[in-house]
């Protein structure tokens, strides 16, 4: 990083407060730009921190109000490191800002997959089957116990993600200038994203038909044909559809509405299930 006696440069106070303000991550939420308005809100104790000038204040919110979704106990690690990347912006006038967006792009995706796989699907099962017994007996120690178990294992995780997200910022901002070791690493997490997001489009969107005849005596099911041939296609061409929506920037509550709608009168003609 750049070294002067004007150098800006966070303290304790800034980080805490970006801990601290993580727990709001999915307070603010909405449909087209999801967890923006809760990470913004966690980065302007670091922003006004950094920036004395009115308008690169504005900037930095700018930058930080664009499209956000990740799990809410890996957001402080994105935190740390967009807050690295603030300090290094702030004192560096060549540094590059897109690269702040295209880091928060990188990684929410794939933080989002290990979130929810380690803490929604493994650490509160975990919790639920210690708890279990206790709960089930009537005793108060049971949701005592799992309070306790889950929020003092993500609180940590919290923690850490702050102080390592924004020490490991650090290493990350030396080798921006990079070109190849930044495409590499964003080649890495893209496919690590895509596959997260590909197992999410299976097991999380339901898209079935009951539509079945007979066929010179032997029944046949359309729905069993295509996962034969190609399991979860029908989620999959309902996620492309949607995917390409977006690309073209059709409203985001149009989509919504457009997929009641259809759900209904396709539900209604006997075409989807």
């Amino acid at each position: 990083m750049t070294t002067s006696s004007n150098e800006k440069k966070l303290t304790k106070k800034e980080l805490n407060s970006l801990f601290w303000r993580s727990f709001t991550t999915s307070h603010a939420w909405h449909f087209e730009r999801q967890q923006h308005m809760a990470f913004c809100w966690s980065m302007i104790p670091a922003i006004k921190k950094l920036y004395d000038n009115r308008e690169d204040r504005i900037a930095a919110y700018q930058r930080h109000l664009e499209f956000y979704n990740c799990q809410t106990t890996m957001q402080p690690l994105i935190g740390g490191i967009v807050a690295a990347m603030e300090e290094e912006n702030a004192n560096n006038e060549g540094f590059d800002t897109s690269s702040i967006s295209s880091m928060k792009v990188a990684l929410m995706g794939p933080l989002a997959g290990i979130g929810d796989s380690l803490i929604a699907g493994t650490l509160r099962i975990i919790a639920t089957g210690i708890v279990g017994g206790l709960c089930m007996s009537g005793s108060i120690l049971g949701p005592i116990l799992f309070l306790a178990i889950y929020n003092v294992i993500t609180i940590a995780l919290r923690y850490l993600g702050v102080k390592y997200g924004y020490g490991l910022g650090g290493n990350i901002i030396s080798k921006v200038s990079d070109t190849s070791v930044m495409q590499k690493l964003t080649t890495a997490l893209s496919v690590v994203g895509l596959m997260v997001i590909g197992a999410m489009v299976a097991t999380n969107v339901v898209v079935s038909t009951p539509i079945a005849f007979d066929l010179n005596g032997t029944a046949f099911s359309l729905q069993e044909t295509f996962d034969s041939i190609f399991p979860c296609l029908l989620p999959v061409a309902a996620f492309a559809g949607l995917y390409t929506l977006n690309k073209k920037g059709v409203n985001i509550l149009a989509q919504i509405i457009g997929i009641m709608v259809l759900g209904v009168v396709l539900g209604a003609l006997g075409i989807l299930g």
